[in-house]
This record gives structure tokens, C-alpha cells and sequence, in this order.
């Protein structure tokens, strides 16, 4: 018997941000024979049109509801000092270029981006940034830069947002645990829909897999 847990996040989302503690405990848990894969969800597509004033408020309202109910800290200058624009997918596309250069770097990535933009008002969106962080974790800056706006990076995006799609999963964070054996029809299930406490995140996977 194999089982594997998805991991569906987006690196700028605010949510994931405040599961970030909540994953991290969970997952030091699960059984060593649990295989995690982590998969980018795409929260807002490519653009370049500055953010509109009603989603800069949408969105701040989000971290103000994130940081109550789980904790988590927001730094609001960055509504101040940077130009934000309403896209994350230059975000996944870091994590996955990451991956291609050390498979270890990916999460190391997801979290630098998470941290700049939530804790140091850094903007993801822009590509001086992610270029920026992938020097601090150690990455090869010019390979990152011509991986970014690869073909094979898009691909693998592409690939992530439909597996996403699959499973049926339109917010984040989200975990979908796959069962699978030999000579058996493979079943899903789904661990979470958004944020989820640890409490409720560990009597789910009691009741779906223990």
C-alpha cells in the first residue's frame, strides 16, 4: 500500500500563509511511508495592470482576517511601498524553477516567498524580486532568470494547475490524500478545504486513513 498527501498551496496566499505553522506540525507527524507532493494552485493568473483600489482592500480585509484567526503577522507597509498587481503565478513559476535546480529548493522557495511578501513588503510579482531570493537560498541567480520564462517551467506549471483542476480544488490551502496498492482502484480524499486547525486537520486523517 502507498499513500500519498497533496499539498495544494499558493505561494502569496494569505490563508497558506496562516497554515504555514499548521502544516509544518502535521506534517512532521505523518508516518514515514506517507509520500508528500506539494502542487501549486495558481491563485491569480499573469497580468500586468496595476491592482485595482476594491481588491487592494479585498485583500488587505484577508490578511486582517488571517492574522486574527490564526495569528499570523502581515506587514501593511507593503501597500505603501510597493506597486502590487494582482498575480501570484510569477510566484508558482519560482517555486517550480526552483525545484528544477535542487528538489530541496522548492519549499525553501515557497517559504523565502512567503516571508518577503508578508513579513518585508517585498513584491513577488516582480522578477528582481524572486531573482533577489533565489540568491539567499543559494540557487544560481542567471540559471533562475532563464528558468523563470522557460518552456519547461511553464510546462510543469501547467501541468501542476491541471492536476489542481482534477481534484476538484478551487481554494487554498488544501490536502488531498491519494490510497493506493496494487491490483486496487486508487481512492482520494480530501484532509482539507482552506484553513484547517491542527485539532480538526489530525481527527480527519484519523477518520479518512488511520
Amino acid at each position: 500500500m502507498a499513500l500519498t498527501v497533496y499539498l495544494i498551496v499558493d505561494p502569496m496566499c494569505s490563508w497558506c500563509w496562516g497554515f504555514r505553522p499548521v502544516w509544518e506540525e502535521f506534517r512532521v507527524s505523518l508516518p514515514d511511508e506517507v509520500v508528500v507532493v506539494d502542487l501549486m494552485g495558481g491563485l491569480a493568473p499573469d497580468t500586468e495592470r496595476p491592482m485595482d483600489a476594491p481588491t487592494r482592500d479585498y485583500v488587505q480585509s484577508a490578511w486582517r482576517a488571517v492574522s486574527q484567526r490564526t495569528g499570523a503577522r502581515f506587514n501593511f507597509a507593503f501597500w505603501d511601498e510597493c506597486s502590487p498587481r494582482r498575480t501570484t503565478y510569477p510566484a508558482c513559476r519560482a517555486v517550480v524553477a526552483a525545484g528544477l535546480q535542487r528538489p530541496t529548493a522548492r519549499r525553501l522557495m515557497y517559504e523565502a516567498v512567503q516571508s518577503a511578501y508578508f513579513l518585508f513588503a517585498k513584491n513577488p510579482s516582480e522578477e528582481s524580486t524572486l531573482i533577489a531570493l533565489a540568491a539567499e537560498i543559494g540557487l544560481d541567480e542567471d540559471r533562475f532568470a532563464a528558468d523563470l520564462g522557460s518552456i519547461a517551467v511553464n510546462h510543469q506549471l501547467a501541468a501542476e494547475l491541471r492536476q489542481v483542476r482534477e481534484f476538484g480544488v478551487t481554494g487554498f490551502p488544501s490536502l488531498i490524500w491519494h490510497w493506493h496498492q496494487t491490483d486496487a482502484e486508487p481512492r482520494y480524499g480530501l484532509l482539507a478545504a482552506g484553513y484547517t486547525d491542527l485539532e480538526r486537520l489530525r481527527a480527519r486523517w484519523t477518520e479518512l486513513v488511520a
